[in-house]
């Protein structure tokens, strides 16, 4: 039951991003360019497949 929970957390995040990266006009690479990360870690991020760290998202959110 946790781990279903933790998964539909990871979509829900990694949808906020996808969201927030169209309104916004950026590409994937576009943001992780100016997030400092790379284009598989935004990938994986939006389709719910990694457990974002603090730092990452903090360094998401400002390049949004």
């Amino acid at each position: 039951m946790a781990v279903r929970a933790s998964n539909e957390l990871l979509q829900a995040l990694g949808a906020a991003v996808r969201g927030l990266r169209l309104e916004r006009g950026l590409t994937q690479e576009a943001l992780a360019e100016g997030a400092g990360l790379h284009t598989t870690y935004i990938s994986d991020v939006e389709r719910g497949l990694r457990n974002i760290g603090v730092i990452n998202l903090d360094r998401l959110a400002s390049a949004l």
